[in-house]
């Protein structure tokens, strides 16, 4: 990256801070964040040196799930609140560990130990965690069952439970059932062995994936001729970049072994696109293109063969059927046929949805997501419940940088409920996703609901940079920890 790229970003930083009232060096102590890190916390700057401590509504708040999004908003309750009296349920100890580093850990850059942290450690002051798992919502009562057989009351309530990987989905994958990033893999990694199938999706079968990835690697060096195949499921997924980011990944691999001539690799995905924007998509492909990367659009993985190495593959298109007289128009068709593909190495995006527990209760809907209004994030039906994050049904919204937009919202939004008010702040749909697309290199996709590039920067956002790298793996990371998870960033 040119100097003057740098350069030109920390300007655009020190503008925004001066706006604050504080130098670049005060900032970063308050914030209690690496120099550079403040390259993705713009307009927040003011917002992280403050304390609210702005209302005396009371209530009695319970969020479920003390994940990022579930501490974030208890932190930013406790700041905003004179007399905060919050809940959270979150039976994983290990819940805030940072789960954008697992396409880093997969590619041998993190290890397990960059990322894994004891949610306790980030418990805001005051709040109670209470290690258990809501199973029964009764939103009419204002009550939740646990699975511990106690029964909780609230005034107010949050959902920021996260998302289940639906391994179980997949045919040859039923052993494993659902599984969680931050959760147990021990069946995900007995049920994968050393067939070459890996996931990016938990954080310890990552690990086990940059020891599969090294095998592949090294097959392609001894001279084999190696197929990697790269999966993006029919449903909605946490971090859409992901499947991409660990191609691009093992691409750069690849190419550090002087093996990547002796290797195939193929994305296939069920939808058809490469990205959601087009300026990224198009983007994207040529990447690809430069890179000697395939793609198949039209593919849902809906099986694997471990033991022969096959994946097998719904590839589906429409075709004109019947002609209806009236509209004048064509019945469209959809028609399904089943593409066997064989592997030596197979990374898995699996199916994502909602736990049970929460997306068929009465908070949830037919879709298995906690209806809310993207904008307030406020529950559709039940105006004294919220929720965000991945579990929460907006579109585009399941990223870090999602959550980070979302839950001031939601706070916002929160806090005008409890004092008696309509919620009127607004999520516009703000979603960053760093798409690393080599060792080295990230390309910036930040965008809303607008379908358009929303970059942070006067810089093209379509365009590999090394700056982007910097703040993936060296400072995306503190931030979370000092920043988001305080409720100041």
């Amino acid at each position: 990256m040119a100097k003057n790229e740098l350069d030109e970003a920390l300007e655009l930083v020190d503008s925004e801070i001066k706006k604050a009232g504080i130098s670049r060096r005060e900032a970063f102590k308050l914030a209690g964040l690496g120099s550079a890190a403040y390259l993705m916390a713009g307009s927040t700057t003011a917002e992280a040196a403050t304390e609210l401590k702005a209302s005396d509504a009371t209530g009695k708040i319970l969020i479920i799930g003390g994940g990022l999004a579930g501490i974030s908003t208890a932190a930013r309750l406790v700041n905003t609140l004179s007399n905060p009296d919050i809940t959270i349920v979150e039976p994983n100890p290990k819940s805030v560990c940072y789960q954008p580093g697992t396409t880093l850990i997969a590619s041998g850059i993190y290890t397990k130990e960059d990322v894994d942290y004891d949610t306790k450690d980030f418990l805001p002051s005051g709040v109670t965690l209470l290690k258990d798992k809501a199973v029964e919502f009764n939103p009419e009562a204002n009550k939740v069952a646990l699975e511990s057989g106690e029964t909780l009351t609230y005034d107010f309530l949050v959902v920021a439970a996260g998302i289940t990987l639906d391994y179980g989905a997949i045919k040859g994958l039923e052993e494993i059932g659902n599984a969680y990033t931050a959760g147990d893999a021990s069946k995900i990694i007995k049920t994968f062995g050393d067939s070459g199938a890996t996931s990016v999706y938990n954080i310890d079968s990552s690990v086990a994936m940059w020891e599969q990835m090294q095998k592949f690697i090294q097959k392609a060096k001894n001279g084999e001729k190696v197929k990697g195949i790269f999966t993006d499921p029919n449903t909605a997924i946490k971090c859409g970049g992901a499947p991409k980011k660990v191609m691009y990944l093992t691409n750069a691999r690849l190419n550090e072994a002087n093996a990547r001539a002796n290797a195939e690799l193929t994305f296939y995905a069920d939808s058809g696109k490469l990205f959601g924007v087009k300026e990224y998509a198009d983007a994207i492909e040529k990447q690809f293109i430069a890179r000697d990367m395939k793609w198949n659009f039209n593919h849902n993985l809906t099986g694997v063969d471990l033991t022969k190495k096959i994946a097998t593959f719904d590839k589906h298109w429409q075709e004109k059927g019947a002609y209806d007289k009236d509209l004048e128009e064509y019945e469209m068709v959809t028609k399904h046929q089943n593409v066997e593909v064989p592997f030596d190495f197979l990374h898995i995006t699996p199916p994502q949805k909602a736990p049970d527990e929460i997306g068929k209760s009465a908070i949830g809907s037919a879709k298995g997501w906690v209806p809310v209004d993207k904008e307030t994030l406020q529950h559709v039906k039940y105006k004294n419940i919220f929720s965000l994050g991945d579990i929460a049904a907006v579109p585009m919204g399941k990223t870090g940088g999602s959550v980070r937009k979302q839950y001031k919202v939601l706070v916002d939004n929160l806090v005008a409920v409890m004092e008696g008010k309509e919620p009127t702040s607004k999520y516009a749909g703000y979603t960053v996703c760093p798409l690393i697309t080599d060792i080295g290199k990230v390309m910036l996709a930040e965008f809303d609901w607008t379908a358009k590039p929303t970059p942070s920067f006067p810089l093209d956002p379509t365009q590999e940079r090394y700056i982007w790298w910097l703040l993936k793996v060296y400072l995306l990371k503190p931030m979370t920890q000092y920043g988001m998870l305080s409720g100041k960033a």
